[in-house]
């Protein structure tokens, strides 16, 4: 497929020679806990594709991006989903950084290795809702009574969860005398003492991509790791809470498409069934590259607020669709036998299912962007 190769090609032009070690190993030993996947990713300088280039990164703009991810998760769904996390909290982080005084020195510091050290950053934040804070703080913090924090709390599933270098988690900080907490934002060394992984994910399906449960129990952490919102600036982290979202929401159905095109791919060149029904296949993954190609164009060219978010949700509940359907040909076309023979075609038909897990859902969303549409603001809940 014609898409297909952009995808890949554009994979290679930022990993070179990625795509090839991918490609050695067979599907099923890519696609399992304790696959070499996220080593190859991390060996092929991949943590640095969203990192600017005055940090030693690729700085990669929305549309490359999708395209790599959809090159990437053809050969490994897992990895696809994995390295979503990694890729849209290091543009949050980094969008933090850009042209403000905000970070701390050794907030610096610990972001311009990201890209040279090749490090890994798990997400500790919850998925979804533009709207609310940091998208409900999975930790909490209490003064540990030497200027730093304590910290509890944890994330599961969390991808990367044994192989990050750093947890990034949206944290409330209770240090008011009325009991109050304040946003804020922990960066947290995956050996501090206290962080620890625990078996989660059951499934066989993305089961490379690491998403077991990550606990910190009585964690320390340096005020100077801690990113706070500050009263002059009080929708910053707002601004970057739906930022962070419209990334997320882009590459992570751009890894489902792209393992909804493998499968469309291999419809095309086994050349069984009717042509128009090949052609059926192929169109319905095409229509969902283009949705969310055209999204990250936008996004790309200054969309951004509640209108990038609509844009991004149109293009996912539309791809997630499109890809469905045609991931029941594809699968039918490819035959009985096919299916039998071997898991392969079972790991990547479940595996673009998963588009419809994350949240918002299609049902939870639909009274907002219904309000959206009718010309009000999007509030998504």
């Amino acid at each position: 497929m014609r898409s297909l190769d952009t995808a890949r090609a554009a994979c290679e032009t930022h990993h070179p020679g990625l795509c090839a070690a991918l490609a050695e190993i067979p599907l099923p030993g890519r696609e399992c806990p304790g696959s070499p996947v996220i080593d190859l990713f991390r060996k092929h300088d991949g943590a640095g594709l969203l990192v600017p280039p005055e940090y030693s990164g690729a700085g990669a703009d929305t549309l490359e991006a999708v395209r790599v991810l959809r090159g990437l998760a053809s050969y490994s769904p897992s990895l696809g989903a994995a390295v979503t996390m990694h890729h849209f909290t290091a543009a949050m982080l980094f969008a933090l950084a850009a042209g403000t005084d905000r970070l701390t020195g050794r907030q610096l510091e610990l972001l311009s290795r990201i890209a040279p050290g090749r490090l890994l950053l798990a997400s500790g934040w919850a998925e979804g809702r533009p709207g609310q804070n940091i998208l409900r703080p999975s930790l909490r913090a209490v003064p540990s009574g030497d200027g730093g924090w304590l910290l509890n709390g944890g994330k599961k599933p969390c991808s990367l969860s044994h192989s990050m270098d750093l947890l990034t988690a949206s944290v409330a900080l209770e240090d008011g005398a009325d009991g109050s907490s304040a946003l804020a934002v922990a960066l947290v060394p995956a050996d501090t003492s206290g962080v620890s992984t625990h078996p989660f994910w059951s499934s066989p399906v993305l089961a490379a991509a690491e998403s077991d449960e990550v606990r910190l129990t009585d964690v320390r952490l340096a005020d100077e790791l801690i990113i706070r919102t500050i009263p002059d600036d009080p929708g910053r982290l707002d601004d970057l809470q739906t930022a962070g979202f419209v990334w997320f929401v882009l590459l992570i159905c751009s890894v489902y498409t792209g393992v909804g095109s493998e499968l469309a791919d291999r419809v095309l060149r086994g050349g069984r069934g009717a042509a128009t029904d090949r052609a059926a296949v192929a169109i319905g993954v095409e229509s969902a590259v283009a949705l969310l190609e055209g999204a990250a164009r936008a996004v790309r060219d200054g969309l951004s607020g509640d209108d990038a978010v609509a844009a991004v949700l149109v293009a996912r509940y539309a791809a997630q669709r499109a890809l469905a359907q045609a991931t029941d040909l594809a699968v039918e076309l490819l035959g009985g036998t096919a299916f039998i023979a071997s898991p392969e075609i079972a790991c990547l038909s479940s595996a673009v299912r998963a588009i419809a897990f994350h949240p918002p859902s299609r049902g939870s969303a639909a009274q907002p962007l219904l309000e959206y549409f009718s010309g009000g603001p999007l509030v998504l809940s």
